[in-house]
């Protein structure tokens, strides 16, 4: 009863053709089959996709990635590369434009250069300086000011917040 119950380690090449319904000669057949001509092409190419894509730091897209391909010299189409990427799951990341958000027109006008570029004082609490820095969250942005003494460079006050009013 012991022998009906074990299971073999792996199952016969045979036993896996008999299930498939295919004989055994298409199988060796198909093991001894070069690849052929188109297949090696599309290797190629998804290997060059591939080192575009990763040396753009996933940026790219179909588009771009096609455009560099085609720099090389090699007949490719758009399609053709969105196709392959799919296929080896490779997506382009949308890299928003860079945009000064933080300018106050009315504000920037009021603004003297009361330091002069010295950038160290004589004494304490005789110039201070802040800087607001963005932190990417998964829930959007949060804002970290900052004020620092300039005489002595310490932070003398800091807030995190989740919006740039404060």
């Amino acid at each position: 009863m012991e022998d009906e119950l074990k299971q073999p380690s792996h199952p016969s090449t045979s036993g896996m053709l008999r299930e498939l319904g295919l004989s055994r000669s298409n199988y060796y057949d198909w093991q001894k089959r070069e690849v052929s001509a188109q297949q090696t092409k599309k290797n190629f190419v998804c290997a060059l996709i591939q080192k575009i894509y990763d040396q753009n730091n996933g940026i790219y897209g179909a588009p771009k990635i096609a455009w560099e391909i085609r720099k090389q010299n090699i007949s490719i189409t758009v399609k053709t590369v969105g196709n392959y990427m799919r296929e080896m799951g490779l997506r382009a990341c949308y890299v928003p434009p860079w945009a000064t958000t933080t300018r106050d027109p009315e504000f920037d006008t009021k603004l003297e250069n009361i330091l002069n570029e010295q950038f160290n004082p004589n004494r304490p609490n005789a110039a201070w300086c802040i800087d607001t820095t963005y932190i990417p969250t998964d829930d959007g942005f949060m804002y970290l000011t900052s004020i620092m003494d300039l005489y002595s460079r310490s932070i003398i006050a800091w807030d995190l917040a989740d919006t740039l009013s404060t």
